[in-house]
């Protein structure tokens, strides 16, 4: 059987895996064709810290 790994192990884990995948969200962002009223979706993997960047962008 495997040992337990305890939680402090856990932390230190995640501190030497920083700028890993995890720090990477997808996002997806409705767009509404003004001709057709048809909605598109735009669809990306991004840093967490650019989440309200790419929402607040009206294009």
């Amino acid at each position: 059987m495997a040992k337990k790994v305890s939680k402090n192990a856990r932390i230190a884990q995640r501190a030497a895996n920083v700028g890993s995948g995890r720090d990477f969200v997808k996002v997806v962002k409705s767009i509404k064709n003004p001709e057709t009223g048809h909605y598109t979706f735009k669809e990306l993997f991004i840093h967490k810290e650019e989440v309200d960047s790419f929402f607040s962008d009206t294009k």
